[in-house]
């Protein structure tokens, strides 16, 4: 999926599809939606792996962003919505990487990739995936 060509990439392209409302809060004086909301549409599509969430509160841990890269490919704007689409592409000891694609009217607007590493809540250490964890997580993989 990250090697797809971004004009052949759709919403469809996702296992995890959700969307966003844009507000119009969310806009900056040149009338598009600023690009620090994006990051926020992209925390939208990870928060929609409930089933996985959970998993990892019962293990009494949290999620970090360890990493992120962005590109941004078009404006958003103002009134609509945003379709997040997300996936997994790789699945670690105690970490995952998390592609996602932003489309608006069906346009490709933005593309991310994310480390997301589990964190031991007590000790503020990383901690491994459950198996259970993996298997879950095993549902969003795209290549």
């Amino acid at each position: 999926m990250k090697n797809m060509n971004k004009n052949e990439l759709t919403y469809k392209s996702f296992p995890l599809q959700s969307y966003d409302k844009v507000r119009f809060a969310d806009t900056d004086k040149l009338g598009h939606v600023n690009n620090a909301l994006f990051f926020t549409f992209l925390e939208t599509g990870q928060s929609e792996m409930g089933e996985f969430e959970c998993l990892v509160e019962e293990n009494n841990c949290g999620l970090v962003l360890a990493s992120v890269k962005l590109d941004l490919l078009n404006e958003i704007k103002y009134p609509g919505t945003v379709e997040i689409g997300t996936g997994v592409t790789r699945i670690g000891n105690s970490s995952l990487t998390v592609y996602q694609g932003l489309f608006q009217n069906g346009e490709n607007v933005a593309l991310a990739e994310s480390v997301v590493v589990q964190m031991d809540n007590a000790t503020r250490k990383s901690k491994p995936l459950s198996d259970e964890m993996k298997e879950v997580l095993k549902k969003y993989l795209v290549e």
